[in-house]
């Protein structure tokens, strides 16, 4: 054979390679599965290294990888610009076959603009060099770019090669074109907008859907568990195909007790649905499929509304719904027990003739016990600190609520026909007088005598308008001390603490207002000094954190045991240290100052704005000055703010504005924190998650403001100084303020500068 018709047979035979390329590509069905199918036959066929499929994004003027070898990262996007030689293609429509990409003369000879986007090998580690790039056309539209990488043998790609390219880019368009006018022509599902984003193929779904019948489990389930599509997207989706809001599960979602209450666990599991919330007769229903005329028909029964507004969730939240506000289990729901579902469903409506004395059913009926017992589990569930039952005017339903990291949402309400039944019971529990409701009233529930939960409550009713009243619970769930390294303080706040709280007598204070998390930095002193060798005696109302090694003393104010009887009682039981939970008046106050100066050390709390504002106060209460300025070791103020979601919070580079603003607020030497403005300085904000409720805020921190009784703080004590000379003595003694503490929080990513602003003036 010679040399010529050897030729002809290689060419014949190249030719028959991309003839049946081509064909495979224009007989697809689904153009996606067979280029995945196809891609090893492209690179053998150009004998190329690697090969990238890109299609146009118009909408952000991107392109996109449809199809890439190398697993290094998940998805390439780039610009439409001059700036990668893909995009370059996308921009201008010519093919580009260059030898080496890092030569920057070869590039100029396309255009003097064109750069190699160096990113990639950058991020991956791989090395590119001769790149063959054509366009992927249909008619007078660009529709994507095909690239292929470094050929085997180091040479630059053929002319054949840029011949064949052309051809295949050319049937890829037919091919692409006839996809998207498939699937604009087919019927719309629930799942185009995952499809369209490429965030899953058709064969994806449609293994999803095998396995969803297969396992009896929904679609959306098997897409989360087996191929890692979020949540969100899945949602974006849903109220994409149902033009309606998405609402996924929350715990933290108010239980609508005046619309469930006559409805039954089983009757909405059959239907796929849950009535969320009522507002200016508009009722908000959430159900698997909004478009289901059946279940529509059914809610619609049950449900006496003006407007209802049908939103989507998945299948597997609505039951997690149902089970959360019927307070039942999944076992439970199959075994028909109703939980909640029958305290709420003995709830009936009863017209109360205006008379304010009637109540719709008694404190001890049994639906009323479960109803409150279930109430306070949910707090002490939900990590609530306060439980507030408001019941509102004439007829409107009783709205409870729940403070979470020192925020109040809404837990359920309740029908108006029964806020003195609740009332009534919770006073019981408390050992309080039910039949006084004009003046308020302070119990305690010690609530492991009503169920198998061992936590106390102090409750607190009040009289409102409309001869109503409200009460207020706290929870005070017994725990650990937390360690006093743990407690997020600066360095210099916490060694001059360590080393006040080392002195062997004086008296140290630690002020703010209720909530503000006093008694656990008590706990947190005490704990560090709590050694055998010290006897330390506690005074608290309730007992809240215990400690082993410490003599923890219940006052009783009722029985005329208050906390200066306990203090006086410790002074003949031979204390190193006691601790007092709150002076409260000037007795206790000046019992405590004559025990610091009889060598004990004493720790007590207060109820003051700042930690110079303490000694102006305490000296206003009568206290002699000098025996407290001899006394006086320190006085920590605090406050709580809420903090960054860690899961879910954003990093960003603030504007020069807003770094000037906190250098501002900050009003002290800034730079002493070590933060200064340049590209590299970062905040973090708000974002939402399913973990923080999509609030952007989990948690609460500590920030802190010391004073320091130094010998010059003493001498204006003794002169009775006012509190503007007190507090310039105290940032010369090197106190920072609560508000530069905060701020200083905000530079390192703990919270952001508007909780703050939320819990402390300057």
């Amino acid at each position: 054979m010679t040399n010529k018709q050897e030729a002809l047979e290689d060419e014949l035979k190249y030719q028959k390679r991309l003839n049946a390329i081509t064909n495979r590509i224009h007989s697809a069905k689904d153009t996606n599965d067979i280029l995945l199918e196809l891609h090893g036959d492209l690179l053998g066929f150009f004998d190329a290294d690697r090969l990238t499929i890109y299609l146009v994004d118009r909408a952000k003027r991107e392109i996109y990888s449809k199809v890439k070898t190398g697993d290094e990262v998940n998805e390439i996007r780039v610009p439409i610009n001059y700036g990668s030689l893909a995009g370059f293609c996308a921009l201008s429509g010519k093919l580009l076959n260059i030898q080496d990409v890092y030569n920057n003369d070869e590039l100029k000879r396309f255009d003097s603009r064109l750069k190699f986007d160096k990113v990639w090998d950058q991020r991956t580690g791989y090395r590119t060099k001769q790149v063959l790039v054509a366009p992927v056309p249909y008619n007078r539209y660009l529709l994507g770019v095909v690239q292929l990488v470094n050929k085997k043998g180091g040479e630059r790609f053929s002319q054949s090669d840029q011949s064949s390219v052309l051809d295949i880019a050319k049937v890829l368009g037919i091919a692409f074109y006839k996809n998207h006018t498939a699937a604009q022509k087919a019927r719309p599902t629930k799942f185009d907008f995952l499809i369209r984003n490429n965030i899953l193929t058709d064969k994806v779904l449609a293994e999803a859907i095998y396995r969803a019948k297969k396992t009896r489990k929904s679609v959306e389930s098997v897409l989360m568990s087996d191929f890692d599509v979020s949540k969100d997207n899945i949602g974006k989706s849903l109220a994409n195909h149902f033009k309606t809001r998405f609402i996924p599960y929350d715990d933290k979602i108010p239980i609508p007790g005046e619309l469930i209450k006559n409805l039954k666990v089983r009757f909405l599991r059959n239907n796929v649905f849950v009535p969320l919330s009522q507002s200016e007769g508009k009722v908000t229903v959430t159900m698997e499929n909004p478009n289901d005329l059946y279940a529509r028909d059914a809610i619609s029964r049950v449900i006496q509304a003006k407007e209802v507004e049908y939103c989507v969730s998945l299948r597997e939240d609505i039951f997690e719904m149902i089970a959360m506000f019927f307070g039942v289990k999944e076992q439970d729901i199959l075994n028909s027990s109703g939980g909640i579902e029958e305290i709420l469903g003995q709830l009936e409506v009863v017209e109360d003739d205006e008379d304010e004395g009637l109540d719709g059913m008694s404190e001890d009926d049994s639906a009323i016990v479960q109803l409150v017992n279930k109430t306070i589990i949910d707090a002490y569930n939900r990590n609530a600190s306060d439980i507030h039952v408001e019941p509102r005017q004439g007829k409107a339903n009783v709205v409870i609520r729940l403070r979470i990291d020192g925020a109040c949402r809404v837990y359920q309400t309740i029908p108006h026909t029964y806020k003195r039944a609740i009332i009534s019971r919770i006073k019981i529990m408390s050992d309080l007088d039910i039949s006084e409701r004009r003046k308020p009233q302070d119990g305690k529930i010690k609530f492991k005598k009503f169920a198998p939960l061992d936590i106390e409550l102090r409750v607190a009713t009040i009289p409102t308008a409309g001869q109503n009243e409200d009460v207020v619970m706290r929870l005070l769930a017994a725990g650990d001390p937390i360690p006093l390294d743990k407690m997020g303080m600066s360095q210099r706040t916490y060694d001059t603490l360590v080393s006040l709280i080392s002195q062997p007598y004086g008296i140290a204070l630690v002020v703010g207002p209720t909530g503000s998390g006093k008694t656990t930095t008590l706990h947190a002193i005490l704990g560090y000094i709590n050694k055998p060798e010290t006897k330390i005696w506690t005074a608290e109302d309730p007992v809240e954190i215990t400690q082993e090694g410490l003599r923890q003393v219940q006052v009783q104010p009722k029985i005329g045991f208050g906390f200066a009887t306990a203090m006086r009682a410790f002074l003949r039981a031979d204390p190193d240290v006691i601790m007092v939970g709150e002076m409260r008046d000037q007795e206790t106050v000046s019992t405590g100052i004559e025990a610091s100066l009889t060598g004990h050390l004493v720790f007590s709390t207060l109820h003051t704005n700042s930690a110079p504002e303490t000694i102006t106060r305490l000296l206003d209460m009568g206290m002699d000055p000098f025996n407290f300025a001899d006394a006086l070791l320190g006085v920590l103020a605090q406050r709580l703010v809420r903090t960054l979601c860690k899961d879910c919070k954003e990093q960003y580079h603030p504007a020069k504005e807003e770094f000037d603003l906190l250098v501002r607020a900050y009003s002290g030497d800034f730079d002493a924190l070590g933060f200064e403005y340049n590209d590299d300085f970062t905040l973090f904000k708000a974002k939402g998650c399913p973990k923080c409720s999509n609030t952007g805020y989990r948690g609460r921190t500590g920030i802190y403001e010391l004073l320091e009784g130094s010998d010059k703080m003493k001498l204006l004590i003794q002169k009775k100084a006012l509190m503007e000379e007190l507090r310039a003595q105290a940032f010369k003694d090197g106190m920072n303020s609560l508000l530069q503490d905060g701020i200083r929080k905000v530079c390192l990513g703990v919270t952001d500068f508007s909780q703050v602003r939320k819990v402390c003036i300057r």
